[in-house]
């Protein structure tokens, strides 16, 4: 229970459906926000009469999911941390925590549908009915044990539905709540600011290279940027510039024209998949960011955690670090970390 409307309906549901319910929060770091949430979390819980927990996650969070985040931009990577902390956090060490507390299943206001293959046995994950609010692109990492406790009831609302239904059951939420921002412990979202705060490790200032290795300017340090970025760069020109790559080992940073961040094919790394694993080449949608629409693209196994993505048109600023996620229409059938 983060303290919004989501999971604060997903609760009021399953226990009006007869389940013994009780919430959990993470505590996951010190400020405000957080508070907050657990402030309101424990008043949902407390009217629905059901006992409220905060488990104390800071220390696996940090190890698990900020250490990682920040190493990861200093070495010209683009993470996506919600990808992370699902699978080994949320899913991992708070599910293992509801079950010590006595717990057979696990939900969450994810807007997603969860099903079963009768062919495999496997769980399976769709699209939620929400297209905006679909959150299945963040759960590909999940595991088969992981799914077969995971509950999500929100899979067949919108969120309009449920934002109503909410004030029409009186939960003791405020009128406003913004939304989760993208990086929950990022305060104001300023993730420069943080990295300044928590990378412990050296960077420096460096070159900004055009394609052709002329020097066009000077970078700040190599964690402050990301592959198709064009503001904030500090050089001027006569087209618009984006960042087309970052090279750790030189310290550099290459820019060049939009149409120059057009790519036909990645490669990607640490695949999971939701279906049974193929091994033979098959076509699929990609989203090869969280906002991205799929895009048709051949997938081919490698083998080893790995898979070759060639898309039917060319993609723009393929990030390294950033996912690429596989679909049959509404169907997830897995994905991996695009690499450099």
């Amino acid at each position: 229970m983060s303290g919004g409307v989501d999971s604060s309906y997903t609760a009021y549901l399953l226990d009006k459906e007869g389940y013994n319910c009780f919430g959990v929060t993470m505590l996951v770091g010190e400020n405000p926000a957080q508070a907050k949430s657990i402030e309101r979390a424990g008043k949902v819980a407390g009217s629905l009469g059901i006992p409220h927990h905060v488990i104390d996650l800071r220390k696996d969070f940090e190890k698990l999911v900020i250490k990682p985040f920040v190493e990861s931009y200093a070495a010209g990577i683009t993470p996506n941390p919600c990808i992370v902390c699902n699978p080994f956090v949320k899913f991992g060490l708070l599910m293992e925590k509801t079950g010590e507390l006595g717990a057979g299943f696990f939900a969450t206001g994810h807007y997603v549908r969860k099903e079963n293959d009768p062919g495999t046995g496997r769980f399976l994950i769709r699209r939620g009915k929400d297209d905006k609010k679909d959150q299945s692109y963040f759960l590909y990492r999940l595991s088969q044990e992981q799914l077969g406790r995971a509950i999500f009831p929100l899979g067949g609302y919108t969120k309009v539905e449920v934002k109503k239904k909410a004030a029409e059951v009186r939960l003791p939420l405020p009128e406003v709540i913004e939304e989760s921002q993208e990086i929950c412990f990022v305060p104001g979202a300023d993730y420069q600011a943080f990295i300044r705060n928590n990378f412990s490790g050296a960077y420096s200032p460096g070159p900004i290279l055009d394609e052709g290795g002329k020097k066009l300017g000077e970078h700040k340090g190599l964690p402050f940027y990301t592959v198709g970025q064009r503001k904030g760069l500090g050089i001027s020109a006569k087209e618009p510039l984006f960042i087309l790559k970052i090279l750790p080992g030189d310290n550099a940073v290459i820019v060049g024209p939009g149409e120059s961040l057009l790519e036909d094919e990645c490669e990607v790394a640490d695949v999971n998949w939701i279906i049974q694993e193929p091994d033979k080449p098959f076509d699929a949608g990609v989203r090869p960011r969280y906002k991205a629409p799929a895009s048709l693209a051949r997938i081919i196994p490698l083998g080893g955690g790995r898979a070759k993505v060639v898309f039917e048109k060319p993609q723009r600023a393929l990030t390294p670090g950033q996912s690429a996620v596989f679909y049959d229409g509404d169907l997830l059938l897995g994905g991996g970390v695009i690499q450099g």
